[in-house]
């Protein structure tokens, strides 16, 4: 990946944007490895704002945070400057407010950028309210999440048949589950209440089984409209799913009782339309509500390859 950033740069100063345009898509594919590279700290000012402008970066925003850290201290060693935050924040200019602190947790933001010294103290108060109450404040960071991933938006089904009712107080929702290949998970699909028309709140989280790491969540609200069809519960950014590797998929809500389905699919291949196919297993997973690979909800996971 170090490569790419090579020819990202000379493809800017030559201006040849067809090469540029090549490397961007390898970067939005290949983020995390892109980042981490030590070409990545080499880059000029103008082709970090280029990365980091765009909405179609697959890696979470606490780490893109992370990498914009080890530019700017290259880039302060590079002006004979102390590499102090203030140095660092005046050195990245306005490739700083590209960086998108709304999508990150809470609790990376407190870890990191809320102790980095980067940011001040009204800025600091700004976020910390923008995660905690509503209406939210203008932050003066964009949330637009960078999830509007390259390819076709995929959906694995596990559930053929739906029965009525299924009630939400008890635990989260839980199902285990597997790919045989990397994917980028970007929501649930949900069932909705028998009742009727409702909108239900819902605390999604995908967590990394053997280390118990969350990695991805978010609180939003979905709108059925009392059939059993699913409906789409999304993470503010695209989750990176490793093969052969087991995550939990969870999903908290809060509503009146909903369908459920019933007579699940312990393994599911899903057709893409390059040809290529991934193949989920579905397992159990503790403290479930009921949900189960036979009987539950998170009938659907919506994922990109």
């Amino acid at each position: 990946m170090d490569n790419a950033f090579l020819l990202l740069t000379q493809a800017r100063l030559f201006d040849e944007p067809q090469l540029a345009s090549l490397c961007l898509e390898m970067i939005d594919k290949n983020t995390a490895d892109a980042l981490n590279a030590e070409g990545f700290t080499d880059i000029d000012q103008d082709t970090l704002n280029a990365v980091l402008e765009r909405d179609t970066l697959r890696i979470r925003e606490a780490k893109i945070f992370a990498a914009v850290l080890r530019w700017s201290e290259a880039e302060c060693i590079r002006r004979q400057v102390p590499v102090t935050p203030a140095n660092q924040r005046m050195v990245l200019g306005r490739a700083f407010n590209a960086i998108r602190f709304p999508l990150m947790s809470v609790e990376e933001f407190a870890m990191g950028p809320a102790q980095s010294g980067l940011l001040d103290d009204r800025e600091i108060v700004q976020l910390f309210l923008y995660f905690t109450v509503n209406p939210k404040p203008n932050v003066g960071f964009l949330d637009t999440p960078r999830c509007c991933m390259t390819g076709k938006e995929l959906t694995v089904n596990r559930f053929p048949q739906t029965e009525s009712r299924w009630g939400y107080s008890g635990p989260t929702d839980r199902i285990r589950f597997t790919v045989d290949q990397r994917i980028f998970v970007v929501g649930f699909g949900l069932y909705g209440s028998y009742f009727g028309p409702t909108e239900y709140e819902v605390h999604l989280q995908i967590i990394h089984l053997a280390t118990k790491k969350v990695c991805g969540s978010n609180t939003t609200t979905f709108c059925c409209d009392g059939t059993d069809d699913t409906f789409r519960a999304m993470f503010k950014e695209p989750v990176e799913i490793l093969p052969n590797t087991s995550y939990i998929a969870s999903a908290k809500l809060k509503g009146t009782d909903s369908y459920y389905g019933t007579k699940g699919l312990r393994r599911v291949t899903v057709d893409c339309n390059n040809g290529e196919k991934v193949v989920f297993q579905f397992s159990y997973a503790a403290g479930n509500n009921g949900t189960s690979v036979e009987d539950g909800q998170i009938p659907a996971i919506i994922f990109y390859i």
